[in-house]
């Protein structure tokens, strides 16, 4: 099995190999390397642009994820449908029909936020990506009746932020993308602010908690994408001596004379903002979430990401004691922003591994009669099959699944569309087929018009793009489960998917579809 293409090259990276059909599979170098090579690869580019390699190329307006192709992941497993029964309605042919599937779900050890759809979009924080695309973000999560994360670094990254003392005391973009999701807020979803170590710092929490009035925090330990800290990339000179000030690792060191004359000669466009990593202990833990609840904050979660088994028992045992609202695990492979392109492809415990091991931890916990926290899997969801197979893999333990590449994708695509209609300029693929308009380009106008009447031009262009494509997760996922006969998301168990090979079974505990429902159907041939 090939588990990385292109271990020397990626248009991630920018790089390609000389002779791509001649390439040595354990290094990734050609098999023949000519001097006189301008240096295409990942390790010629090295040699003239050195660390800048690390990261994928281009920085600010596209997203990442890993090319690696693990041994087992969600394809590896089907969705088992049945032809008799059904679970949260009346078995009758006319009432379980599948817009009857209730996909609402809630997170929260008391008051519960209730969710219109079951999906997260976590930790969108300081990187432009987000930034650009956040008023369509928080709309279309609103409107959504989803969860929206403010991520690491936006009030340490705010130009305009007023910091006294190491303390912010006044934040503008971190007021402006709250209000941007409760400008929208109807009664289902919630506006989460995350806090890593440089947040902490800050006070960012405090701040969110008292001057804004925000309900539900979130303490990060980590993501699926990199197990060290957030970073970007920094455009100016200014920018990058400002982070520096607040207490961020920034490089090379803009406080240097010489590097700000290779700056401004153009020898480097970029420098690097990095952030630090945590240092975690129970005692702290346990200390920072009561210390969060006195301050007000009606709602704590952590997010932690694919790091060794001991590191998830660690989180879901501290989560338990805390009684934390929500506990999300994301696994290896995804990502949104600035990482490093290898350890996005070769560090971590991939999702179906990741999410195997929390559903038999969780479960020792229930044996034990503990404290069993509400759960969101994230890494690498994208579509209705692969959120089923999250929901059934972890059941019952998953009361959401994370998404945040997927839904930027549809915002971005959303506001593409939208400036197209608005200019005349739709492709001329989709004008032929949709029309040129919003509502005949975006096919859930017309749902969002009986809900917001002429208000539905103040929506923002990359909202449609988002609320359309949660509405059609929403569809896929209510005929997957009426197709299994589970009327609704607490009614989802392990048994609705079969492992297609061993290989699955054994990471997961799930049968291998030959062996599933062998003992009934023992009993059904014998009857």
């Amino acid at each position: 099995m090939t588990f990385s293409k292109g271990l020397n090259a990626s248009k991630a990276t920018a790089t390609k190999n000389r002779t791509p059909d001649s390439v040595s599979p354990f290094s990734g170098l050609c098999t023949t390397c000519l001097e006189g090579c301008p240096g295409l690869c990942e390790v010629g580019k090295s040699a003239f642009r050195g660390r800048e390699v690390i990261y994928p190329q281009p920085y600010g307006t596209t997203t990442f994820a890993s090319e690696k192709d693990y041994p087992v992941d969600f394809s590896h497993f089907n969705i088992m449908g049945t032809a008799v029964g059904a679970h949260g309605i009346e078995a009758d042919s006319n009432k379980a029909i599948f817009p009857a599937v209730n996909v609402e779900s809630q997170v929260g050890a008391s008051s519960p936020i209730k969710l219109k759809v079951p999906f997260v979009i976590p930790g969108l924080g300081s990187t432009k990506v987000a930034a650009d695309n956040w008023v369509g973000l928080a709309a279309g999560a609103a409107i959504s009746g989803a969860i929206l994360t403010i991520g690491e670094n936006v009030c340490g990254m705010d130009p305009r932020a007023v910091i006294k003392n190491g303390r912010i005391i006044n934040s503008p973009n971190l007021t402006q993308r709250v209000a941007d999701y409760r400008n929208w807020q109807d009664g289902y979803g919630e506006i989460v602010v995350q806090s890593n170590v440089e947040d902490t710092s800050l006070g960012v929490l405090e701040y969110a908690i008292e001057e804004l009035g925000v309900k539900a925090v979130e303490l990060k330990w980590g993501q699926g994408a990199k197990d060290i800290g957030g970073e970007v990339k920094i455009s100016t000179l200014a920018e990058a001596l400002t982070l520096k000030k607040r207490g961020y690792i920034v490089y090379p060191d803009p406080e240097d004379l010489y590097v700000q004359e290779l700056f401004k000669s153009g020898a480097f466009k970029e420098f690097e903002r990095h952030s630090r990593v945590g240092m975690v202990t129970e005692e702290s833990f346990l200390a920072r979430v009561a210390e969060l609840r006195k301050l007000g904050a009606k709602y704590v979660f952590l997010k932690t990401g694919a790091y060794r088994p001991a590191d998830l028992a660690r989180a879901v045992k501290f989560s338990s004691i805390a009684k934390i609202d929500m506990l999300t695990v994301d696994g290896a492979g995804g990502g949104t922003g600035m990482s490093p392109w290898r350890m996005m492809n070769e560090w971590g415990i991939p999702t179906v591994y990741l999410e195997s091991l929390l559903f038999s931890y969780l479960d020792q916990l229930k044996t034990q009669g503990e404290f069993i926290p509400n759960a969101c899997m994230a890494g690498g969801f994208s579509l209705e099959d692969n959120i089923f197979k999250g929901f059934a893999l972890g059941a019952p333990y998953i009361n959401a699944i994370g998404m945040a590449r997927s839904p930027l994708t549809a915002v971005m695509v959303g506001q593409t569309l939208c400036d197209a209609c608005d200019t005349g300029k739709v492709p001329a693929d989709i004008a032929k087929k949709y029309g040129t308009s919003r509502e005949q380009v975006f096919s859930s106008v017309h749902k969002l018009k009986g809900v917001y009447g002429n208000d539905i031009s103040k929506i923002p262009a990359g909202a449609l793009g988002l609320y359309t494509y949660f509405d059609r997760l929403q569809t896929g996922l209510q005929q997957l489960m009426c197709g299994a006969r589970k009327f609704s998301l607490a009614h989802i168990d392990r048994n609705d998917v079969a492992s297609m090979t061993p290989e699955a079974a054994d990471v997961s505990g799930i049968p291998f579809v030959m062996d599933v429902d062998q003992d009934e159907v023992d009993r059904i041939l014998r009857g």
